[in-house]
């Protein structure tokens, strides 16, 4: 259902949280649900954003369906408040949030209309909680920069612990001076998550320098993967509920550690208003007097402005992420062959050794764990978490071909042939 914020709401600044993850399928919408459910059953006010995706996940998960979103704002087809949806408990929810980065490709003037109006929204609530997407995309990065407290959400899962590092990194190269929190989603127990927390921010404390700080738990039950599947969030359910109960004890965690951080003086809003004031003005190439340029020539005409234009922000590391992550996101929209060559021969073309020993071993990292996605019989991938405790033993088929082969032979030889003998002879290694 569509509803207008109220004019009866003292203005003030809210609490921004960004609810985020280094990879997909960490839970993380959930979370961002239940909590903003929690709160807002504990007589709060709260604004969720949903800056996922432009499908509106957040609001299907409560089974509404949105007709109105961010983008038909930007499009002029409607006001912000149209949008705004009203759930359990008085929470509003605005979908595809992830709509504001548009914002970068409007004129000044309707930028400054759209980011008015979410300014007088957001100051009317107690907390704006923004559900991020995944992964290392810029409106991603901007929705963390823009929250006073970004909560990483992660699982046992050491692909999960290797993203969410590298998403810390990303994000502290590129100025971010706070401290993250980390919530471990689907553990087994205290225990359990309490290692895993210890996992990344020990990688953080080697690495990067710096310490995190642990929000807590979230307990993997089969209360909490029913919810999802039958619309109806944990946080609906009575309080005395073990499911239901976790997301007010992370409530309570939130508030501990929101007042130990100064509160911002400027909301989210401000910041995308500001940041839209730092893009460099382009100015478009005119065309040849010929005509205009065929599509090889006018392609290195745009290589050549994205050279000049670089050159001039030599320091704007997060104007270079995202030109380059737009053109691999087109080199992939239609991958083939060519695609293939493409990527191998720009991947040759760096300059390995002006990396140093650090960079070398996180890009290899990285490398290795998109060869497991590829490939993943090429081999187990390497992380900068340490994966604690020790391995399990696995059975080396390349070796000894399969196992029933190598229990026949065990029962075939005599007695007194060695077992390490046997293991040489079946890997063809018997050098008697």
């Amino acid at each position: 259902m569509t509803v207008k914020a109220s004019d009866n709401h003292k203005l003030n600044q809210p609490r921004t949280i960004a609810i985020t993850g280094g990879k997909g399928g960490v839970g993380k919408t959930s979370v961002a649900l239940n909590l903003a459910l929690t709160l807002s059953r504990q007589d709060n006010r709260v604004l969720l954003l949903d800056g996922d995706t432009d499908l509106a996940n957040v609001s299907i998960m409560v089974g509404l369906y949105p007709e109105k979103t961010l983008a038909n704002v930007i499009a002029g087809h409607c006001r912000l408040q149209d949008t705004l949806l009203k759930t359990d408990y008085g929470l509003h929810i605005v979908p595809g949030a992830s709509g504001v980065q548009e914002c970068m490709d409007m004129s000044p003037s309707d930028s400054l209309r759209i980011l008015r109006a979410l300014s007088q929204l957001e100051s009317q609530y107690d907390y704006v909680i923004i559900d991020t997407a995944a992964g290392l995309q810029a409106p991603s990065l901007h929705m963390i920069a823009a929250a006073e407290l970004a909560c990483i959400v992660v699982t046992p899962d050491p692909a999960s612990l290797t993203d969410a590092f590298s998403l810390i990194k990303v994000i502290r190269r590129r100025g971010y001076k706070r401290v993250p929190s980390v919530l471990v989603n689907m553990a087994q127990g205290a225990s359990q998550a309490r290692s895993v927390f210890q996992r990344l921010d020990s990688a953080a404390r080697r690495h990067l320098d710096l310490t995190l700080h642990y929000m807590g738990g979230i307990w993997r039950d089969e209360t909490l993967r029913q919810s999802v599947l039958n619309q109806k969030p944990v946080a609906l359910l009575p309080v005395g509920d073990p499911s239901c109960r976790q997301f007010h004890t992370l409530a309570d965690m939130l508030n501990v550690r929101l007042s130990q951080l100064p509160s911002r003086k400027a909301g989210i809003a401000a910041y995308w208003h500001r940041v839209s004031r730092q893009q460099p003005e382009t100015k478009p190439t005119p065309a040849p007097a010929a005509g205009p340029a065929n599509p090889r020539e006018r392609c290195l005409n745009a290589v050549q402005d994205l050279e000049i234009t670089l050159a001039q922000t030599p320091d704007n590391g997060m104007l270079r992420y995202e030109a380059f992550t737009r053109l691999f996101a087109l080199l992939g929209s239609t991958p083939d062959g060519d695609t293939i060559e493409i990527i191998q021969t720009g991947l040759g073309s760096l300059e390995w050794e002006k990396l140093s020993g650090e960079e070398r071993r996180h890009l290899a990292t990285h490398l290795r764990h998109l060869a497991d996605q590829i490939a993943p019989e090429l081999g187990p991938e390497t992380s900068p978490v340490s994966t604690a405790g020790p391995s399990e033993p696995v059975y080396d088929r390349v070796s000894f071909g399969e196992q029933d082969r190598l229990v026949r032979a065990l029962r075939e030889q005599p007695a007194e042939i060695s077992l390490d003998q046997l293991l040489r002879s079946l890997a063809g290694n018997d050098r008697k």
